[in-house]
């Protein structure tokens, strides 16, 4: 239908409001109560009052931006990095930490109380530093032929274009200082139209760097990547169509890449799953150990167990460790790693937990504990088989509060308690939410 001007015909307007939010969400936006409805404030924080502009009017709730601050809050900090607010990979710079996670640990503890009707107490956040925390980091490369330059970066918010970084406060150090060198030289070569992404990883023997690359590498190209690593001390990995290849060593005694955690030694594949932060990692297994409480006797299962980030400590302490996983490289892995460290006590099975898993080898095998860690889909899978094997204690360690609240409850209705809840810190700056908890069997 054809429609034609008409002079009453006006754009709808936004409207500017004045208001002061009571709390942050974990997007690092102020919440606020304006004639009646709730207002989800881009830009403000609790504690200060601001003139925000509404751009989307919901009937029970509206998104505004701030455009003009009033008076600051206690909790306001001045972003470190220069790319702050157009880059999407950080969303709380503003914020102190202290309310990053209060805010946090409040999303958790209200959605247990939503959906359970269970109050738990929060203990400490585990936490352990606010920058330069992450080891691993995949830059996105696009090349603009117009302005002939390669743009190396993270997605800018809402957006598939890149933000062409110069510094990542996020980034460990190390990974940190190879960004320029790193665009320089990948500028440099031949094939820079037929560039995927560069992944950085910090193995605590060296710097990592898996090129993927949509074309064949010249001579002069390889041998540009080979001067960057000697320069620099990283290892390379080219990355193809179907193949990973080893272009230079770089590390330290010619090891595999690797980290430390409770006194082992777990090597790993570049392309591996590692968790990012190490310093809470170390942490966040102190404290399973510390819930699951081992003894020499235990026999303990782990479920979603990767390459024995939790399986391998947990055999220093018990006498019988299963850890079960999907993918048939990481089991291959941990099963090396567990040689490497002289665990015995250790089998690691290869099984897919997200389908029927009633049949699987461990399904009806006798386990004192359990341990549990999974993606974001969660456990849904695994939960009814959990419950029959009637461990004593299981901890569940989450990266989505939402799965967890939701597997809880199968727990809960079949004589668990959940006696502790924590939340994990290890995004900084973001809103990613992690957490662990406890559920112990009720003794009847």
């Amino acid at each position: 239908m054809v429609q034609f001007y008409s002079p009453s015909r006006r754009k709808a307007t936004q409207d500017t409001i004045t208001v002061t939010p009571h709390e942050l969400d974990t997007q690092g936006q102020g919440v606020a109560r304006h004639n009646g409805k709730t207002i989800f404030i881009t830009g403000a924080l609790p504690q200060e009052q601001v003139e925000a502009v509404i751009y989307e009017n919901k009937k029970n709730y509206a998104k505004a931006k701030t455009s003009k601050i009033l008076s600051l809050s206690p909790y306001r900090m001045t972003p470190p990095c220069s790319h702050y607010g157009t880059c999407g990979g950080c969303n709380q710079q503003h914020v102190a930490s202290v309310l990053q996670h209060s805010s946090k640990s409040k999303a958790v503890s209200q959605l247990f109380r939503r959906e359970t009707g269970l109050d738990v107490p929060q203990g400490e956040v585990i936490f352990s530093q606010d920058y330069h925390y992450r080891r691993r980091a995949r830059l996105g490369l696009q090349y603009q032929p117009k302005q002939k330059r390669l743009l190396m970066g993270f997605r800018q918010k809402a957006s598939n274009d890149l933000v062409d970084i110069a510094e990542c406060p996020i980034l460990v150090r190390e990974l940190e200082q190879l960004l320029q060198p790193l665009r320089q030289c990948l500028n440099q070569l031949s094939i820079v139209r037929k560039l995927g992404h560069a992944e950085l990883v910090m193995a605590d023997n060296g710097a990592l760097l898996v090129l993927r690359h949509l074309a064949p590498l010249s001579d002069a190209d390889r041998q540009a990547l080979a001067e960057l690593a000697e320069y620099h001390n990283i290892a390379i990995y080219l990355s193809g169509n179907d193949y990973v290849e080893q272009l230079t060593d770089g590390l330290l005694n010619h090891e595999a890449p690797c980290y430390h955690v409770d006194g082992l030694t777990l090597g790993f594949n570049p392309q591996d799953f590692i968790q990012v932060n190490a310093a809470v990692n170390q942490l966040m297994i102190e404290q399973a150990l510390n819930w699951l409480d081992l003894q020499r006797t235990d026999r303990v299962l782990d479920l979603f167990c990767g390459m024995g980030n939790f399986t391998l400590p947990m055999a220093k302490r018990a006498a019988k460790v299963m850890g079960v996983e999907g993918v048939d490289s990481l089991v291959a892995r941990g099963t090396q790693n567990a040689q490497i460290n002289g665990l015995n006590n250790v089998e690691f099975l290869h099984h897919n937990l997200e389908q029927d898993v009633s049949q699987q080898e461990w399904a009806s095998q006798g386990f004192d504990k359990v341990l549990l860690d999974p993606a974001r889909a969660g456990a849904a899978q695994a939960m009814a088989q959990i419950v029959t094997l009637k461990p004593e204690r299981i901890v569940y360690v989450s990266c989505n509060p939402v799965t967890l609240v939701e597997d809880s409850k199968t727990l809960l209705v079949n004589g668990y308690e959940l006696s502790q809840l924590r939340m994990l810190d290890m995004f900084p700056q973001t809103g990613h939410i992690e957490s662990m908890a406890l559920f112990i069997k009720v003794i009847v």
